[in-house]
């Protein structure tokens, strides 16, 4: 596919200029997803506008052009054959204000922090203000975009030192503008330079056969192995994110962000401190009054004021108090209602059922159907059953508070040659979800034990009482799990080697000062190793901050997968974690759906275009040979015949 290009300046309402960049090719072209894939740089206030015209594209530039600068406009891979949709390659053109074209390039990937997964689409780019508050005071002086693989390559860079940034530049000011904005930032200044590289090609036979091996000169550019680690800085703009009443003996309210501390209630009208149960989140950014006084939760209205702490517009801390209006779904009069509309259908129909049996002398189902409901009990689940793992915590939860009644009417027992023995165990409160309740003994592989709850031991916040209710569950055998044990290189404190099952985190264990983890009881399965540098030990990954040039605490996978069997013990290389760049390290099998395919090879696939192109030319040629060769063979009967 060729092309050749202009620059035209055109004059438009007189007053204002439109720049006019036209590239035409020998063939019809397309441009897919211009808007993603294709980037100017410096960066336009005011977007270009792309058109395709059969063979051509032409780009209109409506901002003004600065005084010597170098402006490229890439079209990454976005532009491609109308055809056969083969692309034409990562094709950047380039022009100059001045008398000189600046031509370096840097490259390199943007990751996610805290998973290492490629961004696609944040916008890269540098400043030659090296000061910090060039981030979000002034626009990129060059720009770049992501593509699926977290690839970038800014072009056309003048000689000097720079900073290098991205951001998820949502509202297109080209800078880091709001605190949701997904960013990253390298600590060190790059210098960008060039030098002659050389490379070795092929060149193959018509028959596949390999011809020759060139060494080629080229022209590389660095540094061109940049890895930003994107994140999202923790907000600071607390607010109450949504509060409902579903039910008058239930609020929920929702904080955006955790707190430290309770907020501070005030009830507004009424005092109802003392009407309520209070389930709270462990950082109490999620609150469940649980309504205990029908005098309160039957009105239909409650108010009341939280005071909690947030951070103004210009930083400070501060104190805000919100008023909540809580209303319920439907009025207590109209739910009156329909409960005794749902009362008087039920006994109408008893009475059509009744005349019915009476008539068929049914005696039977006459008891049966003025027999009285049967007692309705608190619903109690276990967490319990057959083969539990002995890493797993055995307990139950209700689905509303309790109030536990007697503290003998819990008891456990374990099974010794057919008969169940009581043992001895520990029972407890969970400490955050006041919903569910922990049961400690000393459990042990291939063994059966049951858990009774005697009737009436716990009593609900509305009334209703536990029945008697028994769970059977046992423990598998230790051969039925795998054993793995994590081998780090050059340990240090706050290392934290993590498993995960597929995609999602089953285990973390801190690494000891010999580099070693130890994980047992693992489930057969495809595990993935990954390791978190948590700097502040406080046991989780930790976002960055750009203000406090806070850089987000670093992850490292392993680029494979561990198949682990029943009764297996494995156990990994010395890992150096910085053995391969970051962009290598995330597993295939990890990465999300949308990134998983990899980007065009556009080099590869032209040559095979160019030479599936070739191989179609010489097999025509060898057509025409043979055309030219039977013609022949007939020529020279037809002499024969005749003479």
């Amino acid at each position: 596919m060729a092309y050749k290009s202009k620059l035209k300046y055109i004059a438009k309402y007189k007053k204002k200029f439109v720049k006019k960049v036209s590239i035409e090719f020998n063939e019809f072209i397309k441009l897919e997803n211009a808007s993603e894939k294709v980037i100017v740089s410096p960066p336009q206030v005011e977007q270009p506008e792309i058109k395709v015209i059969g063979k051509r594209i032409q780009v209109e530039l409506f901002d003004s052009l600065k005084p010597h600068t170098t402006y490229s406009i890439d079209f990454a891979d976005g532009i491609k054959d109308n055809n056969e949709g083969n692309p034409l390659g990562d094709y950047c053109f380039r022009f100059s204000t001045g008398e000189s074209v600046d031509s370096l390039e840097v490259s390199g990937y943007v990751l996610d922090a805290q998973t290492l997964d490629p961004i696609k689409g944040i916008t890269v780019g540098l400043h030659s203000d090296l000061s910090d508050s060039a981030f979000y005071t002034k626009p990129f002086e060059c720009v770049a975009r992501t593509d699926a693989n977290g690839h970038f390559t800014v072009r056309g860079i003048a000689e000097g030192r720079y900073r290098i940034y991205a951001v998820m530049d949502m509202d297109g000011t080209f800078s880091y503008s709001a605190l949701n904005e997904k960013i990253a930032w390298n600590d060190s200044i790059i210098v960008p330079y060039c030098e002659l590289a050389y490379r070795t090609d092929s060149v193959w036979n018509d028959d596949n056969t390999l011809d020759t091996v060139l060494t080629v000169p080229y022209t590389a550019f660095y540094p061109n192995d940049i890895h930003l680690l994107a994140f999202t800085a923790r907000q600071t703009n607390q607010y109450i994110k949504s509060y409902n009443r579903t039910q008058h003996e239930k609020i929920e309210i929702q904080f955006a962000l955790p707190l430290d501390t309770m907020p501070e209630l005030e009830y507004i009208g009424s005092d109802w401190s003392n009407a309520y149960t209070l389930q709270h989140s462990l950082h109490y950014d999620t609150l469940t009054f649980w309504m205990t006084d029908t005098s309160v939760y039957y009105q239909d209205t409650l108010r009341l004021a939280l005071t909690y702490p947030t951070v103004d517009t210009l930083g400070l801390n501060v104190k805000v108090s919100d008023t909540l209006r809580l209303v319920p779904k439907a009025s207590r009069k109209s739910i009156l209602a329909a409960e005794e509309k749902a009362r008087q259908k039920k006994l109408e129909e008893r009475d059509k059922q009744l005349k019915k049996l009476q008539k068929n002398n049914d005696t039977l189902g006459i008891e049966k159907l003025l027999a009285p409901e049967p007692m309705k009990f608190l619903c109690v689940s276990f967490n319990a059953g057959k083969g539990v793992s002995p890493y797993k915590d055995i307990g139950f939860s209700f689905d509303e508070p309790v109030t536990m009644l007697s503290d003998t009417a819990i008891h456990v027992y374990h099974m010794r040659d057919s008969i169940y023995e009581p043992i001895p165990f520990d029972f407890e409160q969970d400490s955050i979800n006041i919903l569910a309740y922990h049961i400690w003994g000393e459990w042990k592989p291939e063994e059966k034990y049951s858990i009774i709850l005697d009737s009436a031991m716990f009593q609900g916040i509305w009334g209703l009482h536990n029945g008697p209710e028994e769970e059977q569950f046992s423990f598998a055998p230790l051969s039925q799990f795998s054993t793995m044990t994590v081998h780090v290189g050059s340990p240090r404190k706050g290392y934290i080697a993590r498993l995960f099952l597929g995609g999602s985190l089953d285990r973390a264990e801190s690494v000891d000062n010999n580099g070693t983890a130890d994980f047992y009881l693992l489930q057969p399965g495809d595990y993935y190793v990954g390791l978190l540098d948590d700097r502040n030990g406080n046991g989780t990954w930790d976002t960055g901050d750009y203000y406090t040039k806070t850089q987000p605490e670093n992850v490292y996978f392993i680029n494979r997968q561990f198949k682990l069997k029943a009764d297996w013990y494995h156990e990994t290389d010395q890992w150096d974690i910085h053995e391969l760049p970051l962009s290598k390290q995330k597993p295939a099998g990890m990465m999300k759906e949308k990134n998983q395919k990899s980007a065009v090879d556009i080099h590869k696939k032209n040559v095979e275009r160019l030479n599936s192109k070739a191989s179609q030319i010489n097999a025509d040629k060898k057509k025409k040979e043979e055309r030219r060769k039977r013609a022949q063979e007939r020529r020279e009967r037809f002499k024969e015949i005749f003479h």
